[in-house]
């Protein structure tokens, strides 16, 4: 369903985009049937234009599924349900697709966290096989109290409980990869299950267009998560999300990006960690090279000293690393415009 969107008074300031783009709220209720599982070629459920706002609700990774003490894992049909893909008009491969985060609202009264056997930093999996036994399966529930911002944990074994602040994001969001689906579990080129808590309100995601249409697709809402989301869950939640899209018409990169007001981070999705680590800071490091004309080594050089890096997680097929530096040591950008 699309509809004028003359009430809402955005301006998107995005780079490269153009300075006075159409807009229109795309609005899509996802139906069960109409969920993906994979990130990749798909019939899309609606279309986007450059400019165009979407608004839209995700379900949890277990399908809203886990609602009361009593229910197991055993009734999830699958994990990270995706809402999408969503067709991006004038995308093309070798363009970027740009993802404006406006808004995310934890779209529920309680979370759900939960430990499953195969799964999880400190667990014996499949990558990592043990002779001792898996980690039980066991889930928490934490009340959400959006007026304070916070959910509650509670114990399972004692009377313990603490409050947590919010900070809601989307563990999924990407577009489908090159010559492939991706398992909605795995992080990788396309962005997918990233478990990154960039993809917040108020930052700009940037993804590797590599299909026709971009194939957009979201999921996986997260109240709020720890770096490494070590025991391979966050406080599990539905969200209401507002995005704005747009395309950066011959402009590729090799992985996801992140952009705020005061940072540019870049991802790198691999296992081991430390190859992650590799990725994320090399593609930082071009990322300054091709804005600024700033050498290769001499951005290497500068972020041995002030590049920051974040562990988003480390339990998915593959491992999430996000390398990022403060624009406030950058050089200007070649085109003159700010960052």
């Amino acid at each position: 369903m699309r509809t004028p969107a003359a009430a809402i008074a955005l301006a998107l300031c995005l780079a490269g985009a153009a300075p006075a783009l159409a807009q229109t709220v795309v609005r899509y209720e996802p139906k069960p049937a109409e969920l993906k599982y994979t990130f990749g070629i798909a019939p899309p459920v609606a279309r986007l234009k450059r400019g165009d706002i979407l608004d839209t609700r995700t379900v949890d990774c277990f399908g809203n599924a886990i609602q009361k003490p009593g229910d197991t894992l055993d009734k999830v049909k699958g994990d990270n349900p995706l809402t999408g893909p969503f067709f991006i008009e004038g995308a093309e491969p070798g363009d970027t697709l740009v993802v404006k985060i406006l808004e995310l609202t934890v779209d529920s009264n309680q979370g759900v966290g939960a430990l499953a056997p195969g799964f999880g930093a400190l667990n014996t999996t499949s990558y990592t096989p043990m002779l001792h036994a898996p980690v039980p399966e066991k889930i928490w529930f934490y009340p959400i109290d959006r007026a304070r911002n916070e959910a509650t944990f509670r114990a399972l074994d004692s009377t313990f409980t603490t409050q947590i602040p919010l900070h809601p994001f989307l563990g999924c969001l990407g577009v489908a990869p090159a010559l492939e689906s991706r398992s909605s579990v795995t992080p990788a080129e396309h962005g997918g299950n990233m478990d990154a808590p960039e993809a917040s309100a108020g930052n700009t995601a940037y993804f590797p267009v590599t299909v026709r249409g971009a194939l957009l697709a979201l999921g996986d809402g997260h109240a709020q998560m720890g770096d490494g989301e070590i025991a391979g869950t966050a406080i599990e939640v539905p969200m209401h999300a507002r995005l704005s899209v747009d395309v950066l018409k011959g402009q590729k990169i090799g992985w996801p990006r992140f952009e705020n007001a005061r940072e540019i981070m870049a991802l790198g999705a691999y296992r081991p960690l430390d190859d992650a680590l590799r990725i994320a800071f090399t593609e930082l490091i071009a990322w300054i090279h091709t804005e600024t004309g700033l050498s290769e080594l001499d951005a290497y050089q500068l972020l041995s000293q002030v590049g920051k890096i974040h562990v988003t997680e480390m339990v998915d097929p593959n491992y999430v690393i996000i390398a990022s530096v403060d624009k406030k040591y950058l050089p200007p950008r070649k085109t003159g415009k700010p960052w």
